[in-house]
């Protein structure tokens, strides 16, 4: 049964890699051919063709669960127009600086001819616009109401080693984004009752009990308590999460196995204490039974109560597999439970195992198995049992070392020491504490709570400045090895060939980092929307030209694109960070840079700003790459003007070729340049201008670049309208078909000795989700 199992999610697996979805009838024939032989012969080669039916049938059945979904989708002629349309807060809503986001159940489009996806998300902009002050609606979840959007097609940024939005979109089901038009919103009811909008409605209420209680203001870790309770992550101030990942607890503050177990081990033996205490009741169902059936419903309710994220999913299926063998009196192996748990995951969610949180619940928890399995008779003694417990952190630490290398190219060496300490508390302190507050909303059990966390996180701070080990993403085959090494690593002492393991996890962790020849430039203009950021390498030198816009008071484009594309490629430190002006769109992710890496030298056009101006005539060499600032001159930076015309220009060269990166110059500012030092405009590769603004790209200019391919930095579907047709239009005379990043991601150029070579993040590692 285990390798059936492990066959289908196999097939799952593989459909997620698609760049195209496959005709699901053809896969479904093919499994129901191979099962054929099952019928009449029982063999060993019967029993393999059993195993690829079961991975031709997940393939399959991912297949027609994408194809349904895609299938609910916003017809393009509606993008960016207004639709009436009303319906239901499906999910806790999230609060932002700038008003709030929620997940909307759409129940009627009242526009005619308009046709809306089923389930959608909504952003909602209420807060200040010159200096006045709206009073915002708050919104609960289960509420129905009207309102007038303007949506867009699930789309996010792509680029090498981030987050994809678009599939975490379509995990969820949510087939469009939008937001609410300023027309005046209309509470239709207060609360529409389904089981689902229940449980998200108490939900909300608990959130909002806890940060009531304790103002975060004064009591700065209440978002953990929230988290812990009722599985908001977000509730968590962003500052904190970089000692989390330090520190190697980011699991312990979610809603994990351990926790959902603990709840429902408690309950169950409540109930099953009281059960004895009462004959008449033990006569009907023995109080054992009782207490199995109280652990189950307490894991069912918690774990919808946390949001029923996948570690969630899989203790509770593995309680109820357990449950039920307990109750039938049959003897299930604990890996057959894992499996079944599996098989349901798949089956309910064929997206899961996109997440990270998937491979490291199933990780660990098979990890332990399998060290478990090795281990003879029940702990006696203190010493014993500190020593299993010493095996447990290993074990857990050693088996999520490929999955965090793999996805998150960090390691954190003081995990071990940090786990040892956070886990107990935050699985048998601070989770039965939050949970009873949210049961009795009682300050001084909130209190109490918070008082453990101080402590707590006083702890995890020392342990944050610690080093981690970071190197960049290996490939899939290499984090394969790896994950062999680490079940060899984990045999049982004596077993002969446990060094060969080590040997094996030896190339994950000092993979090479990828490097351009000496001489050449790779030079990536990253998808950060609308905005600019690009990243640009040499042999042993990097350089970021822009670190894109700020998105919000809560995150930016450095925090969540530049560094995590850095940190894939195993790039720590880099030697000059570059903002060339001031406008948030450029500069908005400068400080989360510098937060987050060691930055050799900072150059800018901001007088304000920390390290050099840039300057017209700057020159300097790095492994046989040339970099020139072109503008702007020491005159410029005496008028008084817009930002734009204080952009940094650099010109790339290598191999005899180059590409000219100009930012947000003007009209005013290509005819200076044209003025000063028109021979060294020459280039085989424009950043066009300003984003393709109607400003920027005059004829003029482009004469004197003479490009021959050109890359366009923009957002889906700006409110700005960029790039504007008629600028466009005059690169299409040239005969240049602009790149673009909100159609092909992020963009490489590759010069050297052999010309320019360019790529797109989107064609070159296409998923069936993209663009749909």
């Amino acid at each position: 049964m285990r390798s059936h199992i492990l066959a289908f999610a196999g097939g799952v697996l593989c459909l997620q890699m698609q760049p195209e979805l496959p005709v699901v009838g053809n896969w479904v024939l093919t499994g129901v051919l191979l099962l054929l032989p099952q019928l009449r012969w029982h063999g060993a080669a019967s029993r393999w063709l059993s195993v690829i039916a079961c991975a031709a049938l997940g393939f399959a059945w991912a297949a027609w669960r994408a194809d349904v979904r895609l299938a609910d989708q916003l017809d393009p002629a509606w993008e960016g127009r207004d639709v009436i349309l009303s319906g239901v807060v499906a999910a806790l809503p999230q609060d932002f600086s700038q008003g709030s986001r929620f997940e909307f159940d759409t129940e009627v489009v009242e526009t005619p001819g308009a046709r809306v996806p089923a389930h959608i998300n909504l952003s909602w902009y209420q807060g200040r616009h010159d200096d006045e002050s709206f009073e915002r609606l708050p919104v609960r979840p289960g509420e129905r109401w009207r309102f007038t959007v303007r949506l867009k097609r699930p789309h996010g940024n792509a680029n090498p080693g981030v987050f994809d939005y678009e599939a975490w979109l379509l995990e969820r089901n949510i087939r469009a984004t939008g937001y609410i038009r300023p027309d005046p919103a209309e509470r239709l009811n207060d609360m529409v009752w389904r089981p689902d909008y229940a449980i998200e409605r108490l939900r909300h209420a608990v959130r909002a009990s806890f940060l009531t209680t304790l103002p975060v203001e004064h009591y700065p870790w209440v978002g953990i308590l929230v988290a812990l309770a009722v599985g908001d992550q977000k509730a968590i101030q962003g500052d904190l999460w970089s000692i989390f990942n330090r520190t190697g607890v980011t699991h312990a503050l979610s809603i994990s196995g351990l926790h959902v177990t603990m709840v429902a081990a408690l309950f169950g033996w409540l109930v099953n204490a009281g059960w004895r205490r009462q004959p008449w009741l033990a006569q009907r169902l023995p109080a054992q039974k009782a207490g199995v059936l109280a652990a189950c419903l307490a894991a069912l309710f918690y774990s919808l109560l946390a949001g029923f994220a996948v570690p969630a999913q899989r203790t509770l299926i593995m309680l109820m597999v357990a449950a039920v063998a307990m109750l039938s009196g049959r003897l299930l192996a604990p890996s057959r439970t894992l499996a079944l748990a599996l098989w349901v995951v798949l089956l309910f969610d064929p997206w899961a195992c996109l997440a990270a949180g998937f491979w490291l619940s199933f990780g660990a928890v098979a990890a332990l198995l399998y060290v478990g399995s090795a281990q003879v008779g029940a702990a006696t003694g203190w010493g014993q049992r500190l020593r299993d417990w010493g095996l447990v952190q290993w074990a857990a630490t050693l088996a999520s070392l490929p999955i965090l290398l793999l996805l998150f190219q960090q390691l954190s060496l003081v995990s071990p020491l940090a786990n040892a300490l956070a886990i107990p508390v935050i699985s048998f302190i601070l989770t039965p504490l939050a949970l009873l507050a949210a049961l009795v909303p009682w300050w001084p059990i909130l209190a109490a709570a918070h008082w453990v966390l101080d402590i707590l996180m006083a702890f995890l701070v020392w342990c944050a400045v610690w080093p981690v080990w970071q190197a960049p993403a290996p490939p899939l085959w290499v984090a394969g090895v790896a994950a062999w090494g680490v079940a060899l690593c984990l045999l049982p002492r004596g077993v002969p060939g446990r060094w060969l393991g080590a040997c094996l996890v030896v190339p994950a962790l000092f993979w090479p980092v990828d490097r351009p020849p000496a001489g050449e430039a790779w030079i990536t203009v990253l998808d950060v929307g609308q905005g600019l950021a690009t990243v640009v390498q040499t042999r042993e030198h990097s350089l970021i030209y822009d670190p894109g816009p700020l998105y919000s008071a809560e995150s930016d484009a450095g925090q969540r694109v530049v560094v995590p594309y850095l940190r894939s490629l195993g790039l720590n430190r880099i030697d000059m960070l570059m903002v060339t002006h001031r406008d948030s769109d450029h500069s908005g992710g400068a400080a989360s840079v510098l937060a987050a890496l060691q930055v050799g030298e900072v150059r800018s056009s901001l007088t304000e700003a920390v390290g050099e101006r840039c300057r017209a005539g700057q020159r300097w060499v790095w492994d046989g790459v040339v970099f020139e600032v072109l503008h702007p001159t020491d005159e410029i930076y005496a008028r008084e003007g817009k930002s734009n015309h204080l952009s940094c220009v650099l010109r790339v060269e290598a191999g005899g070729h180059r590409m000219l990166l100009v930012s947000d110059i003007e009209a005013a500012d290509e005819a200076d340049l044209l003025k000063r030092i028109p021979g060294k405009l020459l280039a085989d590769v424009l950043l066009v201008p300003h984003h393709g603004s109607k400003t920027s790209s005059t004829e003029a200019f482009l004469e004197a670049v003479n490009a021959r391919a050109a890359v366009i930095p923009v957002g889906y579907r700006n409110r700005f309208g960029h790039p504007k047709a008629e600028v466009v239009e005059r690169y299409l005379r040239r005969g240049i078909d602009p790149w673009r990043t909100d159609r092909d991601g992020a963009v490489r150029v590759q010069l050297n000795e052999q010309g320019t070579q360019l790529s797109g993040w989107r064609a070159a590692h296409r998923r069936y989700w993209f663009g749909r």
